[in-house]
């Protein structure tokens, strides 16, 4: 296991996705993303997805030079055609118009369709609750992901479809919910493969169902599940799985898990709303607050050992790799080399202690 600063890392992405074709804009903003998302504990949609994008701009499947636009608005309602730019480009525009419109009419609605993989989906509400406002996403992954049995099933049906959710706190770190409505997203399934570690029991299946802590048996093939969330109460998470199919899938225009033709896009629909339309912005301020501390006086169960808000462990995480450095397993570090190799970049010199300097 390797150990990189953010500039670091930062500095490998922008020089491979500039490469790959994106303006130096458009590659901050992804690389921003898949860095944040690391900071923040999430490798399975940090480094892991630095090699597979550029994958995907390679064979053709999305665009690096794509430009998203509004296809629609009405009112308080927009809709984004991602234009087959990488998500992260698409999901910019989509923040930047949800606040504009909530900041306007109290409220902003908006769907985007027709990009490459979203990311890490809580990136998005968090950065509306960065400029004081509340944002609610729902993402789907279109025909592609298939990971998900009804609950009863066997097979994979539909995605893993994330829900956020972020709100800002003055003074503080937002309060962030970043949860797939199955019991665990995909790629920590990938990073554990990579890793050659199990996972814990009750996360997949192999392809006959049967419980299994091997990722190789989920990864196939033949390809295993993902179990809903809520284990026993499987059905909860498989009803709000079913939720976000039809907002962020059909409603983004997208698609949901059915039908024929295989799609890698996702669908997301995402809503700003901004406090002050609704009460008085100190009766908001305080009301949360007093929830937070609410919250935090129950007495700590000795066997967890502690309390955290909604989004405590990935800014306490980030703190700590800004301190001691992001760590990214070989198979995924040689994966980027070869890549970046592929892109013509001369990698010779990419050692942590090089790429610190």
């Amino acid at each position: 296991m390797r150990r990189f600063s953010e500039d670091a890392v930062r500095r490998v992405g922008r020089l491979m996705f500039e490469a790959a074709g994106c303006s130096p804009a458009d590659a901050l903003t992804v690389v921003d993303h898949l860095v944040e998302s690391c900071l923040f504990g999430h490798d399975s949609h940090g480094s892991l997805r630095v090699y597979e994008y550029i994958d995907q701009i390679l064979a053709g499947t999305f665009d690096p030079k794509g430009i998203p636009r509004l296809e629609r608005q009405n009112g308080v309602t927009a809709c984004i055609d991602g234009d087959s730019a990488l998500g992260q480009v698409a999901g910019r525009l989509a923040v930047e118009t949800g606040v504009s419109l909530a900041r306007a009419h109290g409220v902003g609605v908006v769907t985007v369709r027709n990009c490459s993989h979203l990311g890490r989906i809580g990136a998005y509400p968090l950065s509306v609750a960065r400029q004081g406002l509340i944002g609610l996403a729902f993402v789907n992954a279109g025909r592609l992901g298939r990971q998900i049995p009804p609950f009863g099933g066997i097979d994979g049906r539909i995605s893993t479809n994330p829900i956020a959710f972020s709100a800002p706190r003055p003074g503080q770190d937002p309060i962030l919910v970043d949860m797939t409505t199955s019991v665990v997203a995909e790629g920590k399934i990938r990073i554990a493969h990579n890793r050659a570690e199990q996972v814990p029991a009750g996360w997949i299946t192999d392809s006959e169902g049967h419980p299994t802590r091997d990722p190789g048996a989920f990864v196939g093939p033949p390809a295993g599940a993902i179990l809903p969330l809520g284990g026993v109460v499987g059905y909860k998470g498989y009803c709000l799985g079913m939720v976000v199919e039809m907002l962020g899938g059909i409603l983004s225009g997208e698609g949901a898990a059915n039908g024929d033709q295989i799609m890698r896009s996702n669908g997301m629909l995402l809503t700003v709303y901004d406090p002050a339309f609704f009460c008085e912005t100190d009766n908001y301020e305080t009301e949360v607050e007093g929830l937070v501390q609410h919250v935090m006086s129950s007495r700590v169960d000795p066997q967890v050992g502690q309390i955290q808000l909604p989004g405590g462990p990935e800014f306490s995480t980030c703190r700590d790799r800004q301190e001691h450095g992001i760590p990214i397993d070989d198979t995924t570090w040689n994966r980027i080399l070869e890549r970046a190799q592929a892109l013509g970049l001369d990698t010779a010199g990419w050692s942590e202690q090089a790429l610190a300097q």
